[in-house]
């Protein structure tokens, strides 16, 4: 996953939700008459080994900012679900308000509920081996607060990240000190490729994605029964301070044993599952399996909503099986970095196995359709899960969802194109919108029609017409507001927190607009700081205006002292390219500094003249040229752009 923080919202949002249509009240009570609600064994399993719950179930910084705070979920106090929650997702937002510190095992404890993801510590023989250390750093240090109110309090020795996604490493800075890192005091450890995978899906990226993620946690829907009430891998993403400490060891090969302050662990690569770096964890001593973020009790997703690369069940698939054959007959508790522990063998084994299948189900059955000549939306309506699965609790589509699953298939194997060459070189939505909406009869004629669709319940169909309304004229209210209403009712309805979220955040902002932050750097200086050059200069070239850049030409040498690296920075054809390594005997301008320094103007902490006038940067040959390439590039903007209407005039 990746950060979304919350913002607060105005309670008039949540006034202005409608209730529940008489046919969502029928879908959801058909989901609440076909689940086992009557199996509590997940309640069980969730507050076990409660020690101490989250104080106040509050997290504030210093000055008293509320930084998480599940006092908001107060309305979620009872079995039955509200008529504008779908039942089944309603029963995981009650699971996922347990919260506090547990211990799973001797020497094993969890700080669940202080974040979308958990906190596990090891205890060592002299200290602390830390799990994913969230998102913020006051989370993450509230977290180990608790921990040591309870328990001995003894240094941390090291931090493992499971893998690259921030909700796993962003809070390092509230456990542990950077000095005591380089000192070698502390270990941070990671699979292979981690930073290059920050880099891939947070950076280059970043701006949409963060966007998009918007919708995926309904960060900004106000807290309630017509609003937001889970995320599905926990409540929510937690506010405060990310940062990032970059790895001293890297696990590399396929399985790898290291002993860690006296404590056994046994690592698994599994690259390009849940996450491109990630990895499990099996502590023979402690009998515990820890299979990250690869095995929750839910079905994943294959693409997140806010946007990534598509994953492969495939693998991931295998990677549980392998974790099956190696660990299982030795495993009695399972965890992961979400969520609830299992125990007992059997039972591990047979959840393993049913994740295993969930994931190469979906994968196989899809290719199957695609064989047959079938398109992504085609797939999505006629495949479920089997029998076996389909009732299982540990499978229902809380975060992912079977029909997006189909598509991110789809994706990874056949691309966005269907095959149909009607739908190779469509028109834009704006003009495409206009014509439907012409054709039809025009605006008026479309709503009217769509207002007797809504009535019969058809909120599917009265979204994806009124949507070509809005495209169409985008400040007409009648469409944005029967669009929000339909919008609203599946959202209702949805069993994938994900989903809900999406459909009532589009709702919230068809009604009140976009939700105007101040521009902010795309990234933290950590993040910053842990790209490698390569990626930096890729991130550059993202930000060329190539109209500005037409007919002009640059070849600058860059030379980072801090780094001892070398570069050469070509601009040709209005397009930025660049070569590690290298010095062009007829560079226009030649730059001599530090990664440091350009990271600090990059964050506009330091401007280019007072670097200069300090000696932190060095410029030799036609300045004026560097200034002219700095000048064709976008400035920083605001990730609010529009998603449910055009924007931009087009």
């Amino acid at each position: 996953m990746a950060s979304a923080s919350a913002v607060p919202v105005p309670s008039s949002h949540l006034d202005a939700a409608r209730d529940a249509e008489p046919a969502t009240r029928a879908a959801n009570a058909a989901m609440a008459s076909r689940l086992p609600f009557s199996d509590k064994a997940d309640f069980e399993a969730a507050r076990k080994g409660l020690i101490a719950e989250v104080p106040d179930g509050v997290v504030r910084t210093g000055g008293g900012t509320v930084l998480w705070n599940l006092g908001e979920y107060a309305f979620i106090d009872g079995e039955l679900a509200p008529s504008t929650v779908n039942p089944s997702l309603w029963r995981m937002a009650r699971l996922n308000l347990a919260n506090g510190l547990f211990k799973v095992t001797d020497r094993l404890y969890q700080l669940r509920g202080f974040d979308i993801a958990n906190l596990t510590v090891i205890e060592g023989d002299s200290g602390l081996i830390l799990i994913d250390p969230l998102t913020t750093a006051e989370v993450a240090r509230a977290a180990l607060e608790l921990y040591y109110a309870y328990r001995p309090h003894k240094p941390v020795v090291a931090v493992i990240y499971t893998h690259s996604h921030i909700d796993h490493y962003g809070g390092v800075r509230g456990v542990v000190d950077e000095a005591d890192v380089k000192a070698g005091k502390v270990k941070v450890i990671a699979p292979a490729g981690f930073m290059e995978a920050i880099s891939g899906e947070n950076v280059l990226a970043g701006a949409p994605m963060s966007r998009r993620a918007q919708f995926q946690f309904g960060t900004m829907l106000p807290r309630g029964a017509r609003g937001q009430v889970d995320a599905g891998l926990g409540k929510s993403v937690a506010r405060g301070t990310p940062g990032l400490i970059a790895p001293t060891q890297s696990i590399a090969k396929a399985v790898e044993t290291h002993m860690i302050d006296g404590i056994e662990i046994v690592f698994q690569l599994a690259p390009e599952t849940e996450a491109p770096a990630e990895m499990h964890m099996f502590y023979p001593q402690l009998g515990v399996l820890n299979m990250a973020e690869n095995a929750c009790p839910l079905l994943h997703n294959f693409i997140p909503l806010r946007g990534a690369v598509a994953r492969d069940p495939r693998i991931w698939a295998k990677y549980i099986g392998d974790a099956i054959a190696m660990y299982g007959p030795k495993t009695k508790v399972l965890i992961g970095q979400h969520h609830w522990p299992t125990w007992d063998n059997a039972k591990i084994i047979d959840y393993l196995e049913a994740q295993r299948d969930l994931y190469k189900h979906i994968h196989d059955q899809t290719l199957r359709y695609m064989n047959r000549g079938w398109r992504p939306a085609e797939i999505a309506e006629v495949i479920d899960l089997p029998p076996g699965l389909a009732e299982r609790w540990s499978a229902r589509g809380y975060y992912g969802s079977v029909s997006h699953n189909v598509k991110a298939v789809y994706q990874r194997y056949l691309s966005w194109y269907d095959g149909n060459p009607c739908n190779l070189h469509p028109l834009p939505p704006a003009p495409a919108a206009a014509k439907f909406v012409e054709y039809m009869g025009g605006a008026a004629a479309v709503i009217e029609k769509a207002r007797a669709d809504f009535a019969r319940g058809e909120f599917r169909w009265v979204a994806q017409v009124m949507k070509e309304v809005v495209y169409a004229e985008p400040q007409n209210k009648e469409a944005r507001a029967l669009c929000a209403d339909a919008l609203e009712q599946m959202g209702y309805q949805a069993e994938s927190a994900t989903w809900r979220n999406a459909f009532l955040y589009g709702a919230q902002e068809l009604r009140h607009g976009v939700f105007q932050m101040p521009v902010r750097p795309g990234m933290g200086a950590d993040t910053l700081a842990g790209l490698t050059s390569d990626v930096f200069f890729d991130l550059m070239a993202i930000r060329l205006d190539a109209a500005k850049a037409a007919g002009q030409s640059l070849v600058v040498n860059w030379r980072f002292t801090d780094r001892g690296e070398t570069l050469v920075l070509t601009l040709k054809h209005s397009t930025l390219t660049h070569r590690m390594g290298e010095t062009a005997a007829n560079a226009d301008v030649s730059v001599t500094t530090t990664r440091a320094t350009m990271d600090q103007i990059v964050m506009r902490k330091l401007t280019i003249p007072d670097a200069l006038a300090s000696g932190a940067l060095k410029l030799e040959g036609e300045i004026p040229k560097l200034g002219a390439l700095f000048a064709m590039m976008d400035p920083p903007t605001g990730m609010m752009f529009d998603i449910l209407t055009p924007g931009d005039g087009r």
